[in-house]
């Protein structure tokens, strides 16, 4: 891990208080560089009971994953960033393919691999509880990343890897890697839907060597060429091996790329008790469509959810 130059981000009202962002390039056990953010926790900031007084441990952290052609450094990223920050510390990072990270995007497949290394990371840090909130493309995978990442027995999975880490560990790679709750926001319960005209436009982005010319120019999204091979564990599928980390689903009731059978499908595969389902009236889709509001209901489920 290599820590980067500080400053790409305005600086706080508050810079005596609290300390500064850490910046840091993180390496994904394939081997893919990808830039990470963290930032502590304002709440209290110079007082006591604050992570500057009691330091780390005993301050959860939330790591972000951002949707599809989204970075650490979008504008809606760091809204929730600075949202989420009020009540906890944050990582934020951007996957494979996107913003300063190397590689190419395989739209939700490998970036299972660039969530495990920013929780890993967080754990590093000192954070004893970490919670995974992801966006969209980044809500597939964190299910994915909840289901395959465990602190607890290896699990089984027929095609797929089970990766066992233990509760504590201190570096970046798969040891520390689990997430201790997981809030998935606009995600798809199934591959390869095209029921709506903005999933239509983002497969010709993604499969089309002209659509991918639009995502590297346009969209400053590099996407790979590969088809899965083999395909990624779905979301639906993923969604009963999360358990016993809590899982909140939250899903807008005029999101125009995934309708309400998505996140009723999630909800309904996770069992009784399985998840929390939030329908939110009026909210579009993912990051972009998130208010502050919302947001910070968000950070409150997650900082008080019960440790698995």
């Amino acid at each position: 891990m290599s820590s980067a130059s500080e400053g790409r981000f305005p600086s706080s009202s508050v810079p005596l208080l609290t300390r500064p962002p850490r910046f840091a390039t993180l390496l994904t056990d394939d081997g893919v560089p990808v830039e990470a953010v963290y930032e502590p926790c304002t709440a209290g900031a110079g007082t006591p009971g604050s992570e500057a007084f009691e330091g780390p441990a005993a301050t959860p952290a939330i790591v972000v994953a951002h949707g599809f052609t989204g970075s650490a450094d979008r504008p809606a990223v760091r809204r929730a960033a600075r949202v989420f920050a009020r009540r906890a510390a944050v990582v934020t990072f951007s996957f494979r393919g996107h913003g300063r990270s190397g590689g190419r995007s395989t739209v939700g497949d490998r970036e299972v691999l660039d969530l495990a290394a920013a929780v890993a990371w967080a754990r590093e840090l000192g954070h004893s509880r970490v919670v995974t909130v992801g966006f969209s493309m980044g809500g597939s995978v964190v299910l994915r990343h909840g289901a395959l990442y465990t602190a607890g027995p290896a699990k089984t999975l027929t095609g797929h890897t089970a990766v066992r880490v233990p509760a504590r560990a201190g570096r970046t790679g798969s040891a520390g890697a689990h997430s201790d709750a997981v809030v998935s926001v606009s995600a798809p319960a199934r591959w390869y839907y095209r029921g709506t005209a903005p999933m239509r436009r983002l497969h010709w982005v993604v499969t089309r060597p002209s659509g991918r010319l639009v995502g590297r120019y346009g969209l400053r999204t590099r996407i790979a060429t590969a088809d899965w091979d083999p395909v990624p564990l779905s979301p639906v599928a993923a969604v009963p091996l999360i358990a016993p980390a809590p899982l909140l689903l939250v899903h807008g009731d005029r999101d125009p790329y995934f309708p309400l059978d998505h996140p009723r499908m999630l909800a309904e595969a996770a069992g009784p008790g399985g998840a929390e389902l939030w329908l939110e009236r009026g909210m579009g889709h993912a990051e972009n469509a998130a208010g502050d509001a919302l947001l910070a209901r968000i950070a409150d489920w997650a900082t008080a959810a019960p440790r698995a």
